[in-house]
């Protein structure tokens, strides 16, 4: 079975998290298909100065997990944190309707497949300070 692959990328500006609104209403993480010959981190890279204007590095490994977009399709979704020091230049594509920095409470009551959900907390938990 070969499922397609999404490459997603958490953005953070402090405890918040960039979602981007999809054509259906759902919020995602930026991020798209993975093109043939292009590795994770180029995908991401690529997606993400497509969909926000965005300049960003791969950071962390996060999550891996299978969406079942429709019964009988599903995608493989490969979750990375991606850094953005430069938040200014940001511009929505036209892939989405709208945009917005969201935290925990927030976030946590959005249409938003539970993947991503866990995903972010997962985030929070691997980028947290280790006392």
């Amino acid at each position: 079975m070969h499922l397609p692959v999404s490459i997603k990328g958490i953005v953070r500006k402090e405890d918040q998290v960039l979602l981007l609104r999809n054509e259906r209403g759902s919020w995602e993480l930026p991020g798209g298909r993975l093109d043939p010959g292009e590795t994770p981190e180029e995908c991401l890279l690529r997606e993400v100065r497509e969909e926000c204007n965005l300049i960003g590095t791969v950071g962390q490994l996060v999550d891996v997990w299978v969406y079942e977009v429709l019964p009988e399709k599903q995608v493989l979704i490969v979750t990375y944190v991606c850094k953005c020091s430069d938040l200014a230049p940001f511009t929505l594509s036209d892939e989405h309707t709208e945009y917005g920095w969201f935290n925990r409470n927030e976030w946590e009551n959005l249409p938003m497949p539970e993947g991503y959900k866990h995903s972010i907390v997962k985030m929070q938990h691997l980028c947290s300070p280790k006392t």
